[in-house]
């Protein structure tokens, strides 16, 4: 067991060691909970089993509490197996405590495939242990490879700036600490650690999008293009996000100033969209609408909202997913369709 606590100190162990000290900032973590505590989401893959293993090391130097959350999805027939394995790796580590979760995943509707409503799952299975143990933070083991996946996920489907600045180091409560880390060094802390990580058959079921990435097109990109794909995919990511955060804050500044009470909804003045450019003006509409009504728009709803602003012709409002859109003299009138 100390060959597992006090492994030699390797470049693996160093790199992942480093990332997670470089998070585990009281500044950086949730102050809403006040206990000492971290949780690291474990599924007993390399990642996360690396990751464990850090936290376990480095949080106490920061004054930390740091415990393990499991999550079975019950999706092959030894998950509960895999996931007492697992509860018993995060206990010889020294984490403490060990929630073991099972969730039922079942695809919420047309659209939503296995790896969705497994995600969902999940989530909230991990909410439910911050709200439970007053956690300040979960640590996720997302890697490079894994933005860099994302990434490339987001650019084929053409969903814009907002996928293609790929996961956050923090959204909330959850940190990614290993977001600089490729996937092979921690596979090789793991070794140096004397750990044995499971490997996941879903992680080489082709099924799955993100596998056929992972096995299929970022080796054939690297192939073709050479080495560093995925880490210029990861810095494409850090610009677009840069850029959207410069976006956000600049609709935050007058959105106040343009938008009035209507009833049954808001309304934003057109003259105000009219005189800024498509990338702000899209992002005003699609503010508005998430703030007010709890909608999600796609880029083709946006478009269509703006030609109200650039293209006007007396049109008839536009029904979009959960909200009307109409132009009454200069104001753009949103309302609820429920």
């Amino acid at each position: 067991m100390d060959s597992v606590r006090r492994p030699r100190l390797t470049p693996a162990i160093a790199d992942v060691r480093r990332a997670v000290r470089e998070l585990l900032d009281l500044d950086k973590l949730d102050h809403r909970a006040r206990g000492d505590l971290v949780l690291v989401g474990l599924s007993g893959g390399p990642d996360s089993l690396a990751l464990a293993a850090a936290t376990a090391f480095e949080a106490p130097r920061a004054g930390l509490r740091a415990g393990a959350v499991i999550v079975d999805h019950g999706l092959q027939p030894e998950s509960a197996d895999v996931a007492e394995r697992a509860a018993a790796q995060a206990r010889d580590l020294g984490l403490d405590p060990v929630l073991v979760r099972r969730v039922t995943v079942t695809p919420s509707g047309a659209g939503s495939g296995p790896e969705a409503a497994a995600r969902s799952a999940r989530y909230a299975a991990l909410d439910g242990a911050l709200a439970e143990t007053g956690a300040r933070a979960v640590l996720l083991g997302h890697t490079l490879d894994d933005q860099a996946e994302t990434v490339l996920l987001g650019l084929a489907r053409g969903s814009g700036a907002a996928s293609l600045r790929g996961m956050l180091e923090q959204s909330g409560s959850y940190l990614r600490p290993l977001l600089g880390i490729r996937r092979d060094q921690t596979r090789q802390f793991c070794v140096d650690s004397g750990l044995s990580p499971w490997d996941d058959p879903h992680n080489l079921d082709p099924r799955y999008s993100r596998v056929r990435v992972r096995q299929n097109v970022l080796p054939v990109l690297e192939r073709e293009l050479g080495p560093g794909v995925a880490e210029a995919l990861t810095r494409t990511a850090e610009q677009l996000r840069e850029d959207s955060q410069a976006l956000d804050e600049l609709v935050l500044e007058f959105i106040e100033e343009i938008c009035e009470p209507a009833e049954g909804g808001i309304a934003v003045s057109v003259g105000a969209l009219e005189a800024n450019p498509p990338a702000l003006r899209q992002r005003v509409i699609r503010f508005v609408v998430a703030s007010e009504f709890g909608v999600s728009l796609e880029r083709v709803h946006t478009l269509a909202a703006s030609r109200l602003v650039t293209e006007w012709h007396g049109q008839k409002p536009l029904d979009l997913p959960g909200v009307r859109v109409e132009r009454q003299g200069g104001l753009l009138v949103f309302t609820s369709r429920r």
